[in-house]
């Protein structure tokens, strides 16, 4: 945890003086209304929290975590309801541990888009909360086997559910600052050696951000 609280902090400060390089010289605040487009781009921590994991030969199944970037794009339905597309892709390490013994089950790319109907709160003020829930389809890709004894490995693709809570903060004209929180629950199938020994885990990543946005 203190890593994680370590790379905000230093996340942050790297945000505010990105923020402040780009931010345009006309200070006039721009609010959030119907029909804005906001993009923003964030630096993400996704945490694996490999919940309720189990495999056919006991013991249970990690995957690492990753930092990331990541691309979003909100249109605003209205001044507070907006639906949001966020586009990002990781990659984890994944292994087995059985008893005493850990095994190196193999590596595995993570494509997650993710699609959130969000409310804004303050959609005037330059310190603007949000909520937001939706849905994700994750597909596997690139996955390769760790080497003896786990020779073949494949990762089952499925959808999850998404919620996210975060806040734009408007630092100069059309810029703002962006801190972003999001949970997804994605429960997932793993076959190891050509569906010899099976695993089941709900990766359940737990997605914190930092970054940037823009609104046209």
């Amino acid at each position: 945890m203190s890593k994680t609280l370590s790379f905000a902090a230093a996340l942050l400060g790297a945000t505010l003086l990105t923020g402040a390089a780009y931010a345009q010289s006309d200070d006039s605040f721009v609010p959030k209304t119907a029909g804005t487009i906001m993009v923003r781009a964030r630096v993400i921590d996704v945490i694996a929290e490999n919940n309720g994991s189990s495999t056919t030969i006991g013991g249970h199944v990690d995957a690492t975590s990753q930092v990331t970037p990541e691309l979003d794009l909100s249109y605003f339905l209205t001044n507070n309801v907006a639906v949001e597309a966020i586009a990002a892709t990781t990659s984890h390490l994944v292994s087995a541990r059985v008893g005493a013994a850990k095994i190196d089950v193999g590596s595995t790319g993570v494509l997650p888009p993710t699609v959130l109907v969000q409310y804004h709160f303050l959609p005037d003020a330059k310190f603007s909360p949000y909520v937001g829930a939706g849905i994700n389809y994750t597909w596997f890709y690139a996955t390769e086997a760790g080497g003896t004894p786990v020779t073949r490995f494949t990762m089952k693709n499925g959808f999850g559910e998404a919620l996210q809570v975060g806040f734009d903060y408007a630092i100069s004209g059309r810029w703002s600052l962006n801190a972003d929180v999001k949970q997804i629950f994605l429960a997932t199938k793993a076959s190891l050696d050509s569906g010899a020994i099976r695993a089941k885990t709900n990766l359940d990543p737990l997605v914190v951000g930092l970054g940037i946005g823009y609104k046209f």
